[in-house]
């Protein structure tokens, strides 16, 4: 293990360290810098290059020696690698990967250009390019995507007493390692076999008598939502991967699923913005400005929908000024219960938590909901505007496009989930447009229509 990785470092000090790597980059002197990267540890240095703009992070991942540069990439946000990698050979992208795990090499190079990917490998030797080779056969997204090739495995006839000659003749573990995994002569896999009952359990007994055949096997092809999922319903720490013909390829770690956990709450997060989970926060000013325009422009479509329903009630508008004054009202109210009830629905729906039967219930109880609040706060609205304005029939219209407009809102923000996923959008991402156009259209139609009605 190399220096950088021996000392931990808390978040005032790397704070300070960039500021000072600030420092040494603008003032042109870099002798400090080989004693400031090794006070701190590979994955300090990759928060600091994710925290740099785009010129500082290339120069100052150029001042890192080779081993520096393998142990820091293993830790850098994926969506970053191209822009420290992406103008480099094949051959000094194999050196800088030469130390790194085969999970994490194809991880890395999924992010290069094909033709960088292909050079790459051809610079690699034939060993390490057949295990990153397997990995990126699969999808990123799956199992087989996410394993790692390194596992310990053994046969069922031997003794325990050589399966623990075997791993002392190991320089050490793979990180992670729990359980033993039994095959037999094909590779296929049978069992696993914990280390805590390799320790506790006569030597002399057999793999055969002492392995567990009801462990959790993870198939290549399964989604990496999936593997989290299973890893959390069971409490895994490790995880085997089979293929089709239930060969045993790899394994999975409880720290590959915290990735995943982490990268699906991100997504949720940010595409409630309309953002992508992988957009770089320093990303140049036209990339981000390119990415951003597309739900922009979604949002003002909607937003013009909206006024067209406004357009429609003109005439009234201007006979009643205070409905201009309190449309916002209507709208904004169901716009914010919609978006509760929908950020419920996402959440159990990516946590599996959602059935047809149990989305029905869920449904009828957010309506009901929605109506109970819609009747309480049409009540209290109702009676601020009869007094601001003078005008009891404007207090019920507006208490009745409330009950109207969260009655829908809850509705919409039940159903929309699993219509928009069946129709192939992420809900994550659109489903607050679509609420919001909801919402806006629902409320101005029921508030401006029902006015029309009473003061025509």
């Amino acid at each position: 293990m190399s220096e950088i990785e021996e000392t931990s470092s808390p978040p005032s000090e790397r704070l300070s360290a960039v500021s000072q790597i600030k420092d040494i980059l603008e003032n042109g002197t870099h002798q400090d810098i080989d004693s400031l990267i090794e006070d701190l540890r590979s994955e300090d240095l990759a928060d600091i290059l994710e925290s740099s703009p785009p010129a500082q992070r290339a120069e100052l991942w150029n001042l890192f020696e080779e081993h520096h540069q393998s142990d820091i990439i293993q830790h850098v946000d994926e969506d970053i690698v191209h822009s420290l990698l992406g103008d480099k050979s094949g051959e000094e992208i194999a050196t800088v990967l030469e130390k790194v795990d085969n999970d994490n090499s194809a991880d890395i190079l999924q992010q290069l250009p094909a033709d960088l990917i292909q050079d790459a490998l051809d610079a690699m030797d034939a060993q390490d390019r057949a295990r990153v080779e397997q990995l990126l056969s699969y999808p990123e997204d799956t199992a087989g995507g996410m394993m790692d090739t390194d596992t310990i495995s053994v046969r069922p006839d031997i003794t325990l007493d050589v399966v623990f000659r075997y791993l002392r003749r190991h320089p050490d573990l793979p990180p992670m390692t729990d359980s033993v995994y039994v095959v037999n002569a094909s590779d296929e896999f049978i069992g696993v076999l914990p280390l805590s009952t390799l320790l506790v359990s006569d030597p002399s007994l057999t793999v055969r008598e002492m392995m567990l055949t009801e462990a959790e096997v993870l198939g290549a092809e399964m989604s990496e939502h999936d593997v989290a999922a299973t890893f959390e319903r069971y409490d895994l720490v490790s995880a085997p991967v089979v293929d089709e013909y239930n060969k045993l390829v790899g394994r999975i770690t409880i720290d590959d699923v915290v990735d995943v956990i982490i990268d699906e709450a991100e997504h949720s997060i940010l595409g409630m913005a309309g953002l992508t989970e992988d957009a770089d926060t320093f990303a140049p000013i036209w990339r981000t400005a390119r990415s951003r325009a597309i739900w922009l422009g979604a949002n003002l479509i909607t937003a013009f929908i909206a006024a067209g329903v406004i357009d429609l009630f003109t005439e009234t508008i201007e006979k009643v000024v205070a409905l201009a004054v309190l449309m916002p009202i209507v709208a904004s109210m169901g716009g914010v219960a919609g978006s509760q009830t929908l950020t419920l629905v996402i959440r159990n729906m990516a946590q599996d938590g959602l059935f047809e039967d149990n989305l029905a219930w869920l449904t009828r109880r957010e309506v009901a909901v929605g109506l109970i609040n819609g009747c309480l706060w049409a009540l209290i609205v109702a009676v601020a505007t009869s007094l601001v304005f003078q005008d009891t029939q404007l207090g019920l219209i507006i208490a009745a496009a409330l009950v109207i407009n969260l009655f829908v809102a809850a509705l919409s923000g039940a159903l929309l989930p699993s219509i928009l996923r069946s129709m192939g959008i992420d809900p994550a991402i659109a489903g607050t447009v679509v609420l919001t156009t909801i919402t806006d259209v629902v409320g101005f139609l029921s508030f401006l229509g029902l006015a029309t009605i009473f003061y025509a």
